[in-house]
């Protein structure tokens, strides 16, 4: 990294696809930062489901403090903080060096965060989004309450199920749980339903009940889960749990600052390697278009890492870079940080293990 840039990478969100992208940046040599103002899907989960390795009783919690401790034992820095703004740096080649070193024309971008402000080689946004809730009484999230069909179906086998919404995904969504239970019905709460012509001959066709009373009151049982709603027309149907089915806000306003590309759906558009419409910004994570789940925004996570990775890293120099910069002298090796060598040497996973802390300094002082 040159003196010119405070980090080579900064990610913005500590979700799951956020940290698996600083993991990836830290472990592989770049200088990364984490800004995360905290919040977020995972961290509302009151369990883990869907993740290989990581156990039901594993709050989500629990599961993000685990993975930031991890990012930071590479040498990756972790600030809670809210990011304000991210642009592209101005003047000149925007590097501050000069026409044929080693890095010139990379302008970089500028990150606002809390009273920092920081100059960056690459960006990935991993910010997701926000669901839409209906208005109470709710059960608790987690308890009678479930954002994920993919995620928390399994929960509802052979139990009283609740879609509530009066669009297309309410209907659809109701219809994909009569794979796993024979009760269920789609709550309007009063409101006229949108769906369309065809999911109204479907939900026709299939058993879902259809109750367009608003709720006025809930009953749950003794651990706080739900057993059912009381109607305005006097009737409590049981439920064990279901689906609010009205949308998601995603949080994008820092793509829009940076004019990316989006989809018809709202999501950014990005390749398979999380790269955006702009050069050196990503995106990863419940922003980008594909299943919202937590081993599909780790994988796109590591994705961009190995790209950001691919795109940094200054050696091999090629023949075109060999004829203007000359041969890679053995000063120039390795391409690390003295902070990520010292951090890297003293490392449990280290092939030599771990070294004093004395043992690093003095490998970070010979680099």
């Amino acid at each position: 990294m040159s003196d010119e840039f405070d980090y080579d990478v900064v990610v913005v969100g500590g979700g799951p696809a956020g940290l698996t992208a600083a993991l990836y940046t830290t472990r592989l040599g770049l200088d990364t930062a984490v800004f995360d103002r905290g919040g977020g899907r995972a961290a509302m989960m009151r369990d883990t489901h869907n993740v290989v390795g990581v156990t039901e009783e594993t709050s989500g919690a629990e599961f993000l403090r685990t993975a930031r401790e991890q990012v930071e034992s590479y040498g990756a820095d972790y600030e809670r903080t809210f990011v304000e703004d991210v642009s592209a740096r101005d003047g000149g080649n925007g590097s501050g060096l000069e026409e044929g070193d080693e890095g010139a024309g990379e302008a970089g971008f500028r990150v606002v965060a809390g009273d920092g402000e920081y100059a960056v080689r690459r960006v990935v946004l991993a910010t997701g989004f926000s669901d839409r809730r209906p208005d109470p009484p709710l059960p608790p999230t987690g308890r009678g309450l479930h954002y994920c069909l993919h995620c928390d179906a399994y929960m509802f086998v052979d139990e009283p199920v609740y879609v509530m919404g009066a669009g297309d995904s309410a209907a659809y969504v109701a219809m994909i749980m009569l794979n796993f239970t024979d009760r269920v019905d789609v709550l309007t709460r009063g409101d006229e339903p949108t769906w369309s012509e065809d999911a109204a001959t479907m939900l026709e066709n299939h058993p879902v009940g259809v109750v367009h009373e608003e709720i006025t009151g809930m009953n749950k049982d003794g651990d706080g889960w739900l057993e059912s709603f009381e109607f305005a027309d006097g009737t409590t149907r049981e439920y064990r749990g279901g689906f609010p089915m009205y949308g998601s806000e995603y949080n994008a306003d820092l793509a829009d600052g940076l004019d990316l590309e989006r989809t018809e759906g709202g999501t950014i558009e990005v390749d398979d390697h999380g790269r955006t419409s702009r050069d050196g910004v990503y995106a990863v994570g419940d922003l980008t278009p594909g299943h919202n789940q937590i081993p599909v925004a780790m994988g796109e996570g590591a994705k961009a890492g190995i790209a950001i990775h691919m795109d940094l890293r200054p050696f091999p120099r090629s023949t075109e870079e060999i004829e203007r910069l000359g041969p890679v002298d053995e000063s120039d090796v390795p391409a690390i940080s003295p902070e990520l060598l010292a951090t890297a040497v003293a490392h449990e996973g280290h092939a030599a293990g771990p070294r004093t802390e004395v043992d690093a300094e003095e490998a970070a002082a010979d680099d």
